[in-house]
This record gives structure tokens, sequence and C-alpha cells, in this order.
């Protein structure tokens, strides 16, 4: 039996938790033994052979070294010296990256014991951080991850940071990512793409796979009565918004003021607030702490008339593809990979930051009506974003990998 070794800051939580998990299950059926490797936060149960770096305790001094010295990815490095010689013994055929920030890895020691031992790797990457000196996600129109990055702006950001060592950081990442033998990247939006050509790590090869979802869970429920009476919403029109953390880089701000340029008859309901944010809400605004809960994330989805995403920063939100296979039509800001997920049928892109076109993209498909969407969208979901379909092409590549080594 074939043995994969994924490794992720989270364990089946959060987008990039379930899509490891998804594919680990998948490895399983088709003949692997699959290990995962993940830090001590954010951590659900898993049907996969789970590996946890390090203590809390340790994570939280990466965290402070990360909070003070711009250090993010440098902690850890008893953790991640008894996590090689686990892997060491599990002897992996291939091994996949995902998340490698989070504060529970060393990435100096990691990416040098990938480049010892020359095992096939596959890196997915999920946001920017590899290829700049802090941030994860572009919240500026910079360019300077394209030759060295120095003076971030973004030190505010996650990893925050007190001190800005962005330029050590780029040069350190430089180092250390590039020389892997035989690993390929898989960026899973064509935006992304694009901008690894332009990086540092421009010399390796790539293979876009879009993530993918269950479209068996995410599906069309056409009784939404009972979701619509728990959280008020029975009467009007419903524009839906998912995140989490619901930040202003996730368009919290945006749709406070959507809120306004909107008739009565509107009603917005955003899923992954804190207490905080749902305390400040105006009317007409319904909140919704994150749930894990994902059948009733899927009828919330399939109870609204449209999908909205305001994102400032973004790869390829799950959340546009959850929307799209319980047949709910999506407009989203013109960033990153987010409107690849749509075409003229299922949604409508606007610029990023026009909440006047927003708005007139809302009622546009809202005077449609959903049942002019509904179908489109669903066959859009199962035809290009199920995830058997998708993450099949990770157990392609894995087998091609293995037999060319």
């Amino acid at each position: 039996m074939l043995n994969l070794l994924q490794i992720n800051s989270t364990q089946n939580y959060g987008s990039t938790g379930r899509i490891a998990e998804n594919i680990g299950i998948l490895a399983n059926e088709c003949g692997f033994d699959t290990y995962m490797v993940h830090g001590p936060r954010c951590v659900n149960p898993s049907v996969l052979k789970s590996i946890c770096t390090e203590s809390s305790f340790e994570e939280k001094l990466h965290g402070m070294a990360s909070r003070l010295f711009d250090a993010h990815g440098l902690g850890s490095k008893y953790a991640t010296k008894r996590l090689i010689e686990k892997i060491r013994e599990i002897d992996p055929d291939i091994i996949h990256l995902h998340n490698i920030h989070g504060y529970y890895i060393n990435y100096p020691i990691l990416f040098s014991y990938l480049k010892e031992v020359k095992k096939p790797v596959v890196w997915t990457l999920h946001d920017i951080w590899p290829f700049t000196g802090h941030c994860s996600y572009f919240e500026l129109d910079c360019q300077k991850w394209q030759s060295d990055c120095q003076k971030c702006q973004l030190t505010h950001t996650y990893p925050k940071s007190f001190t800005d060592f962005s330029h050590r950081n780029f040069r350190m990442k430089k180092a250390a990512f590039n020389g892997v033998e035989n690993m390929i990247l898989v960026p899973v939006s064509n935006w992304m793409d694009g901008l690894l050509k332009q990086s540092f790590l421009k010399d390796y090869k790539t293979c876009v796979i879009h993530n993918g979802i269950d479209v068996s869970v995410f599906n069309v429920k056409d009784d939404n009565s009972e979701i619509k009476r728990k959280y008020g919403v029975s009467a009007g029109k419903i524009i839906i918004g998912v995140a989490s953390p619901f930040t202003p880089k996730k368009g919290f701000d945006d749709f406070i003021q959507m809120r306004r340029m909107l008739p009565d008859q509107y009603q917005i309901v955003l899923v992954g607030l804190t207490a905080e944010q749902i305390n400040l809400l105006p009317a007409g605004i319904t909140g919704i702490a994150r749930t894990q809960n994902i059948s009733e994330l899927a009828s919330l989805y399939s109870a609204a008339d449209v999908f909205v995403n305001l994102t400032y920063a973004d790869n390829f939100p799950t959340t546009n593809i959850e929307a799209l296979a319980c047949g709910t039509p999506v407009v989203t800001y013109q960033t990153g990979g987010s409107p690849e997920a749509i075409d003229e049928n299922t949604g409508i892109v606007v610029p990023k930051g026009n909440l006047d076109e927003a708005r007139d993209a809302v009622v546009k498909i809202c005077e449609n009506g959903k049942m002019y969407y509904k179908q489109d969208c669903r066959k859009r979901a199962e035809k290009f974003f199920n995830k058997d379909d998708c993450f099949r092409m990770y157990i392609d590549l894995y087998n091609k990998m293995i037999q060319n080594s």
C-alpha cells in the first residue's frame, strides 16, 4: 500500500481542512494509506491518521515570535524536528502540502528535509503567503513580491506583527522553497497560476485544480420554510453572505452600506459573524455565528435568492460554489479567482468596491427570479466543482509523480 502524507494547519476544519480531508478519504479509497499532519488548533474529528505537530504551548510561543519579530513559520523548531522523525518512520511515497503557515511548523526545516529525501511533493497554493514577505492576501496594489519585499504596509494583517521583517522573510522563503527536485505546485485558480508565473516560484511546473465540494451535501433544498422561520427571514428577497472570519476584507462593512441602498423588502443574512458583530447590525440584516452544521448552511444557501461575495482578497472561495450547488446565483467582486466560479448564466461579476453596481446586480437577479438561474447553477456545480471529480485529479497526479520518480 502506498503512503500519502498531507500537511495542513487545520484538520477537517474550514475550507482547507475539509479539502484535505476529502482528498485523503478519496486517496484511501484508491489504495493509499493517508496521514494528516496538522497544528493543535482548529481540529475536527477525522477518518485519517492524525499527527499533531506540537502542543498548544509551543504554538503560542510560535505565535509570540511571529507577532513580535515578524517570524511567521520560523518558530516550532523542535516540533518540526520531531515531526520529521515521524515522517521518516512513515516513509511516505508522496507528500502533499497545503497551508504551511499557521504557527505550527518551521518551513526552513521542513523544506530542508524535502530537498534531502527527494520524495514527490504536491503543494496546493490556497493563498499568496508562500511567495510574499508577509501577507497571505493582497489588500493593496503591491508588486514588491515580484522582485523583493520590503517596507510592508500589511504587517497589521495576518500574520500580524508589530515589526517588519518582510525583506528577510522574502529572501528566506525564496531560498527555502526553491530547489525541491520533484515538486509540482497546484494553484486552485487560474488567477493564482498567473501570479505564480511572476513570482520566485515560477520555475516549478503548475497544475490548476479548482476546489471541489460535496454536491450531495450542498444541494437544492426546495422546502426552506423551517430555516426561514428559525432566523426570521420568511418574507421578501433574501441576500446571503458567508465568511469566517467576516472581516472588512471579506466585505462586512460593504454589506452594512448595501443594506442602506436596498429597498426594505430585501433582507440580508450574514453567516460567520462574532457576537460583537451581530450586536452591531442594523435593522434588515440578520447575523448568524459561524456554523459547522453543513446541512443547515446548505439550507441557508437554498433559502436565499442570491449569494453575494463582497470579498476584497481571495483566491478561489468555496462559498461561491457551495451557493451554486444549492441553486443560488452569485454576485461577486472582481477579486482574485472568485469570478472563475460563475458564468453569465449563473451570476454577475462587478468591479471591486463598486457597491452601486453590486446593488444593481442583486436587484437584477432578484427581479429575474431565482428560477431563472437555479438549474444552470446546479448544473455548473455538478459539472465543474464536484469534489469527486476535482480531487480525482490529485490522485491521478500522485500516481503519475510516483511512477515517474
